[in-house]
């Protein structure tokens, strides 16, 4: 007997497959009283009984496990925000992260950062790879361009470049936060088990007995915002300050914007970039 209480579940899946055209599916023949899909061919496409697919339209059962959302998902063919929402719905909160590799971004996000001229913005991944940055974070920071792919790793840069290391005042206080920050984005991305990532905390570790040190504490920290301090051969010490920000449906990405600390500081960076121009 079908429950009277509120079912949004339940309505959600009975739309998305009312909305689906039957014969892209190989499901011809026969008169149908309703549009889309029969609950039976949903419940086929995503290999659970219909009688138990049946009940999540009419709300019982209880709470569906992800398994079975995940199937319902494909034999719906959800988007990904689809399948988020489902989950929201069926149990209350949104299913586990799954890691994405990247190798770049689209150029609508590239739009957002060229827009940003007088302040240097990269985009990384859960990784720390650099996928995306502008010209003022090319002349301020280095030339990711020019760099072989593998080595526009933050990481990689900070625990592997005198120069790089040179150049940040405050190195250990910064190498804590960073390593901590790293820790934390990889676990948000649900990528801490990832191959990947164990080859380079490995990687990482063998090069750099700094790193290693650091990872062993285990520290966690949110990136957030904070002051990043230069000395910059072209105008000496600079202060930055920077906020991170998330992309919108990409855990694996994140936006990292600087912007100078003071008058002083935006006066100096402009004339950088003023002697870097193309």
């Amino acid at each position: 007997m079908a429950t009277n209480a509120p079912n949004p579940l339940g309505t959600y899946l009975r739309d998305r497959r009312t909305r689906l055209d039957p014969a892209a599916f190989g499901f011809t023949g026969g008169r149908r009283r309703t549009p889309g899909l029969r609950r039976e061919e949903v419940a086929s496409r995503a290999n659970i009984s219909a009688t138990w697919y049946t009940w999540l339209e009419q709300g019982r059962g209880g709470a569906p496990s992800a398994d079975v959302l995940d199937r319902i998902a494909k034999g719906l063919m959800l988007t990904e925000s689809e399948r988020e929402h489902i989950y929201m719905l069926g149990r209350g909160h949104p299913p586990e992260t799954r890691y994405q590799l990247v190798d770049g971004i689209s150029p609508r996000l590239q739009r957002v950062l060229d827009g940003m001229v007088l302040s240097p913005a990269i985009i990384k991944t859960a990784t720390w790879d650099v996928v995306g940055w502008n010209r003022a974070a090319s002349v301020l920071f280095t030339d990711y361009a020019t760099l072989p792919r593998e080595q526009r790793n933050i990481l990689r840069l900070i625990f592997g470049s005198d120069r790089v290391r040179a150049r940040n005042a405050d190195f250990d206080s910064m190498a804590r936060f960073v390593v901590g920050a790293f820790r934390a984005d990889v676990a948000r991305a649900g990528a801490s088990g990832n191959a990947e990532v164990t080859a380079l905390v490995t990687e990482l570790c063998e090069r750099s007995p700094d790193f290693a040190a650091l990872w062993q504490d285990n520290n966690v920290v949110s990136h957030g915002e904070g002051v990043k301090r230069l000395h910059h051969p072209d105008t000496g010490l600079l202060a930055m300050e920077f906020s991170s920000f998330a992309v919108e449906g990409r855990p694996e990405l994140g936006m990292i914007i600087y912007n100078p600390a003071s008058a002083d500081d935006a006066a100096r960076l402009r004339a950088l970039l003023d002697k870097h121009k193309d």
